[in-house]
């Protein structure tokens, strides 16, 4: 019986606009994985991310992104209509989810603005950046909401996730759809290194065998990028001469 290989996916950006995308979803996963507030830990962890969520919408147009990938997408799956074989009902399935998202997209008021505009979000942002400056007596208002009931904690945690459910549900829709664009297949690196073309690509997927405790560092652009494989233990780690892993261009 062959021992089972132990892989680790790597993603990396090949443009600006992924990198925003790759950080929102990033963002919102934590949000969705912490909506049970039971503890001071645990508050700081949502508040601290829902601010760098808002940190992160306040640098690019994101829904005017996405509105144009969901319409590229759009366009994209018309042109399988007419290839042999191809699964229709399915076709139309995602158009329909497509022109949904992004109906609601463009109907939702700004991105965030109703975490903004809450005061005790408002209240935990302005001291995230001091050292301690959540204690109680730096935020009465955060120590009392945190002694409310857990049931009216966690309405309030819905709530503001529920005004992120346009972002979330259009971006979730696109990435699927991005990374199911490209295929895996089996690449060498001689002596750690790697390049290739990637004319018109968004995104590099690599999967990498765990043994060996390497990871990918990603240099270059749009057209043309190179992937150099170090080891997680700089002094001791070596990287073998020829190294098979897999690689998705998206």
């Amino acid at each position: 019986m062959s021992d089972v290989v132990t892989t680790v996916l790597f993603e990396h950006p090949l443009n600006e606009k992924m990198r925003t995308w790759l950080r929102i979803e990033f963002l919102l996963q934590q949000m969705h994985a912490n909506t049970q507030i039971i503890s001071i830990s645990s508050a700081l962890m949502f508040f601290r991310t829902a601010s760098d969520l808002l940190d992160v919408l306040e640098r690019g147009e994101v829904r005017t992104d996405l509105l144009k990938e969901l319409e590229r997408q759009q366009q994209k799956l018309s042109q399988w209509e007419d290839v042999p074989g191809v699964d229709i009902s399915r076709i139309d399935s995602l158009r329909s989810d497509l022109k949904q998202a992004a109906a609601v997209l463009m109907k939702a008021p700004r991105i965030g603005q109703a975490l903004r505009e809450d005061r005790l979000i408002a209240l935990v942002r302005q001291r995230l950046s001091i050292p301690g400056g959540c204690c109680s007596f730096d935020l009465p208002t955060l120590h009392i909401w945190l002694h409310l009931l857990q049931g009216q904690r966690d309405n309030d945690v819905q709530g503001w996730l529920e005004t992120l459910a346009p972002l979330h549900n259009a971006l979730t829709l696109v990435l699927g759809l991005i990374r199911q664009s490209g295929v895996f297949r089996n690449q060498i690196s001689l002596n750690g290194f790697f390049q290739e073309n990637a004319e018109g690509a968004d995104l590099l997927r690599m999967r990498i065998s765990l043994e060996n405790q390497l990871y990918p560092q990603v240099s270059g652009h749009k057209t043309r990028y190179a992937i150099r494989f170090l080891p997680l233990d700089s002094e001791r780690g070596q990287v073998p001469a020829r190294l098979t892993f897999e690689l998705a261009c998206c």
